[in-house]
């Protein structure tokens, strides 16, 4: 069912609050760089992640733990040069947060006094608790993680669905619970099972987002570079590519080499 879209100069974490309540769903994708977030923001996208994804998608790591504190803060600042309306989610990277509780709050407060970035984001439930409570009492808006968190793919061992069994689901369930009630304005699930993950979104007044984590939550969030098909080897059931830009890309630079070996590239009008 669709519903009466507000238009917002400026995407607040209030906003998404005011958007859940109407039942308008939230888009959400990632950025790392000025010109992409001029694009996504112009495009009229609600809120862009910039996510420790940029350690796969920019860097080609395998995982999401090497990425550092610092490139975080510059992927942050470069993105929010761009952008004019959308809300900046900033990743708070593996090993910023984890084990102190004040370690997480230098972390956080770099990001906003260095980035510009609106708020942060942070993987875990009961675990990171006191890290989420600091960061807040220092008025840094904070975004939940559940489900799958990447940062921990040593412990789980496989990006495969999470909290398919009972005792999983229901810790789930009750950090959920526990992020709203300590103060996170939104959550994002990834890679639950659908009805799990409608059930939690119903259960909260705060937005749950997810990726792949099915239509019945409060808003959607893909990797940028996946949905344009940029990237071609990472196939999950969840991604839906609207372009295929690999092709297109390469053919261009095909075409570009092409015209510059056959002298082709520049020609008259192209020369001052």
């Amino acid at each position: 069912m669709s519903t009466a879209k507000k238009e917002y100069k400026r995407i607040t974490v209030k906003s998404l609050t005011e958007m859940k309540s109407r039942g308008e769903k939230i888009s959400m994708l990632t950025a790392y760089d000025y010109t992409m977030a001029q694009i996504v923001d112009g495009a009229g996208i609600d809120v862009i992640l910039v996510g420790d994804s940029a350690s796969n998608v920019m860097a080609g790591h395998e995982t999401t733990l090497p990425i550092t504190l610092d490139q975080m803060i510059y992927h942050a600042s470069s993105v929010v040069r761009g952008i004019s309306r959308s809300l900046v989610v900033v990743d708070l990277p593996f090993g910023s947060y984890q084990s102190d509780p004040k370690e997480a709050l230098r972390s956080a407060i770099r990001i906003m006094k260095e980035s510009g970035g609106h708020s942060i984001k942070l993987e875990g439930g009961k675990e990171v608790k006191e890290s989420i409570k600091r960061i807040l009492n220092a008025g840094i808006p904070v975004m939940g993680h559940l489900g799958l968190t990447p940062q921990s793919i040593y412990k789980f061992g496989t990006y495969t669905v999470r909290a398919k069994e009972e005792e999983e689901a229901q810790k789930l369930k009750d950090d959920a619970l526990m992020l709203e009630r300590a103060g996170c304005f939104a959550i994002v699930l990834e890679k639950v099972p659908a009805k799990l993950a409608q059930e939690v979104a119903e259960s909260l007044t705060i937005p749950v987002i997810g990726i792949g984590a099915g239509a019945g939550v409060d808003g959607q969030v893909l990797v940028t570079h996946d949905m344009l098909g940029m990237t071609h080897e990472f196939n999950p059931r969840f991604l839906r590519r609207y372009l295929d830009m690999h092709t297109a890309m390469t053919q261009a630079f095909r075409q570009y080499s092409h015209d510059v070996k056959s002298q082709d590239f520049p020609n008259d009008e192209e020369q001052y």
